[in-house]
């Protein structure tokens, strides 16, 4: 479809072509209004950028997770929010998104029993009849000073928790998801950067990125995007949950750290994820964004 464009036309982003015809121009950096086909620079606007999707969404009862559901309920979607046992963070959360108009399922469990990932999925479809993106957002850290101390009960649980659910939700899930679907997996800039206290849990977040990286691959011909984020120090309830009185003091204030001086927020994260989903970033999958303050990350 072509609309009319001054002595060219711009060409929807519908229509985007897999291959070109032959054409080569002498004057660089060339034309644009004599290319064949013409290079896709608008979108269709329909509405909301997640109009009537349906996301599930893991630890979205609070931190980034609920910015993430608020930020999915403004553009369109109704989202189901799996949190452990935080009840009364969840009903806020819940609360909060009928103001804002949407809707909102909440589930709790544990989420390294495989069966209740598969509950997850069930009650999603009873609902909603459907899943267009998956969100796992969900982890737990504990700090150690040593590799020692990592006591055989902390390492399983962390990886149960950090990383294998991540393949409980996505295998119950994937089956339902259908081509435009979009999987984002919250990672971390521990994964780039490691962290002396928290070796189990960056180690977790490592994994991520490499399940996010081959989980792309796997699944591109299906048309299902995976992406991941890797937030920096942000302020969240694992924080205080992890870190001495002390330390939360100066959390994300080290410069050598954290450019900008300052932890970020989690309404400043979830903007990531609305991308991801959305068809902003139909040509990313494979990829980790990185809102981090402005640390540098190879």
């Amino acid at each position: 479809m072509e609309i009319s464009h001054g002595y060219g036309s711009v060409r929807e982003c519908e229509d985007i072509p897999f291959s070109f015809p032959p054409q080569h121009q002498e004057v660089q950096p060339g034309l644009e209004y004599i290319m064949q086909p013409l290079p896709v620079s608008q979108r269709k606007q329909c509405g909301k950028k997640l109009e009537n999707k349906v996301a599930i969404i893991t630890g979205g009862d609070s931190g980034i997770g609920r910015a993430v559901a608020y930020d999915f309920v403004k553009e369109g979607a109704s989202v189901v929010i799996v949190y452990y046992n935080e009840e009364c963070d969840a009903k806020e959360t819940q609360e909060q998104i009928r103001q804002l108009g949407g809707n909102c399922l909440l589930i709790q469990g544990d989420l390294k029993d495989c069966f209740f990932a598969k509950k997850c999925v069930e009650k999603t479809l009873e609902c909603f009849g459907k899943i267009d993106i998956l969100v796992n957002n969900h982890a737990v850290q504990f700090i150690q000073h040593s590799i020692l101390d990592i006591s055989p009960e902390q390492l399983s649980l962390v990886f149960q928790n950090n990383i294998i659910s991540f393949f409980y939700m996505i295998q119950a899930a994937l089956p339902y998801m259908k081509e435009g679907g979009s999987i984002i997996n919250t990672a971390s800039v521990t994964a780039f950067q490691g962290n002396k206290e928290l070796i189990d849990y960056s180690a977790t977040k490592g994994a991520i990125v490499a399940l996010t990286r081959s989980l792309a691959l796997s699944l591109v011909e299906k048309g299902i995007r995976v992406n991941a984020v890797a937030p920096g120090p942000i302020w969240t309830p694992l924080i205080p949950a992890s870190f001495s009185a002390e330390a939360v003091t100066t959390f994300g204030r080290k410069t050598s750290q954290v450019p900008m001086m300052r932890a970020g927020q989690p309404c400043e994260v979830s903007p990531c994820y609305v991308f991801l989903a959305s068809e902003d970033a139909s040509y990313m999958t494979g990829q980790v964004m990185h809102p981090n303050g402005g640390t540098i990350v190879a």
